[in-house]
């Protein structure tokens, strides 16, 4: 079969088979009700995933450059599915379904596939020049959408059912403009993504009893 296939890329297809689950619950599959806290649920699973693939990926001394560049190109590509769309679909299944919410759920995931085919070219273009590893980026990177949206979607209930969807495509488009809003966001250092991970788990075991209480 073509594409790799070694623990590499593992987290990767992971973090895909989460966000395409949780697609599915969010338009109800199977006839069920859209469970849209379970979509969060698991576009946080992609999220925590999408930390340590690139870390697994470098432990891995003798891969070839072809396995470098597949791996770079699965993993923007998984990250347009689990943070570009997955994000609409949600958004679809709280209630944004009137005819203005749509070009703000077609917006949302094509600015992160622009942010994430510039950063690819502008990443290829930097290695041809240095070897240093990465100290910033431009725009506000994709994957923050997992700890962004499972935030604002903790309070829903608060916000109530009328208001939520309006609250959710307002961070939508503000997110969408800082995809592709050329700013400098400094790459996090160890300490910063052991922070990150340690909000994630707890915004995911919130979200999992929050989930069950209701």
């Amino acid at each position: 079969m073509i594409g790799y296939y070694n623990y590499t890329v593992i987290l990767t297809y992971i973090s895909l088979v989460s966000s395409v689950i949780g697609m599915f619950l969010a338009v109800g599959f199977g006839g069920n009700a859209p469970q849209p806290a379970y979509a969060i649920i698991c576009l946080m699973v992609s999220g925590l995933c999408d930390m340590f693939d690139g870390k697994i990926a470098r432990t891995k001394k003798d891969r070839t450059e072809s396995e470098k560049k597949f791996g770079i190109q699965i993993d923007s590509l998984c990250d347009a599915v689990c943070f570009g769309v997955l994000p609409a679909v949600i958004g679809y299944s709280i209630g944004m379904s009137d005819w203005c919410d749509i070009p703000i759920l077609i917006l949302f995931p094509l600015c992160a596939v622009i942010r994430l085919a510039y950063f690819n070219v502008a990443e290829e273009d930097r290695q041809k020049k240095t070897t240093e590893n990465r100290k910033v980026y431009e725009g506000l990177p994709v994957t923050s959408v997992a700890l962004i949206f499972p935030l604002i979607y903790s309070f829903h209930k608060d916000i109530g059912a009328d208001w939520f969807p309006n609250v959710y495509g307002g961070a939508m488009i503000i997110i969408a403009i800082a995809f592709i809003t050329r700013f400098k966001v400094k790459k996090p250092g160890m300490k910063t993504m052991l922070s990150f991970i340690g909000v994630g788990v707890v915004e995911l075991i919130w979200m999992i009893y929050k989930t069950k209480m209701h």
